[in-house]
């Protein structure tokens, strides 16, 4: 199986593709896709999923595992987030991929053991779980390289916080267990 992990951003988009054959994972391509930013958002579009084709034809994966949304307090940029990440989804959808998304606390957890642990934290576990040497590469690479790699070592942990998907139509959420969910995760309701 060949997984693509993505870190969405609108200006630098981070992408990983590894391959999990049995119990070992090759790391086949990481970087980053960089627009403009002096362009507008149409052209930062094209530029990342035109980019992000070329390695698709390239790699075939079967999966793509992207970060997860989080609430933004500005509104328009998580509107241009959500574009973006449209824009990969409807990509990768086409070729016939399946599709998960990770909150970015679970990825941490995955790959450190700990929630809550720093960017940088995150880039030396993923460095030492898939063998690469340490180096300065952006923040993104490696959080693409961290959520390819949590999709293709599913952690107890992660399972349980992602819950089942079901085909049937579960009941809505009540607002105390959207709070019990909050204050499991680690944040504060005011």
């Amino acid at each position: 199986m060949v997984i693509l992990g993505i870190d969405p951003g609108s200006i630098t988009t981070g992408y990983a593709f590894l391959k999990k054959a049995d119990n070992r994972i090759q790391v086949l391509e990481y970087g980053t896709f960089h627009a403009n930013a002096t362009k507008n958002l149409e052209d930062r579009l094209v530029h990342i999923v035109s980019e992000l084709e070329k390695r698709l034809e390239l790699y075939h994966p079967d999966a793509l595992a992207m970060e997860g949304v989080f609430f933004a307090k500005n509104a328009k940029s998580a509107l241009v987030l959500g574009h973006i990440r449209g824009a990969i989804l409807v990509a990768c959808r086409r070729r016939g991929m399946t599709y998960e998304e990770y909150p970015p606390r679970v990825v941490k957890q995955a790959v450190t053991g700990d929630g809550a642990a720093s960017k940088e934290q995150v880039a030396n576990m993923v460095f030492a779980h898939l063998d690469i040497a340490d180096s300065e590469l952006p923040l993104d690479a490696t959080d693409a390289l961290a959520i390819a790699w949590t999709h293709a070592n599913p952690a107890p942990l992660a399972q349980s916080l992602l819950g089942k998907k079901s085909s049937t139509r579960k009941k809505k959420a009540t607002v105390q267990q959207w709070k019990d969910l909050i204050t499991k995760m680690g944040g504060t309701i005011q």
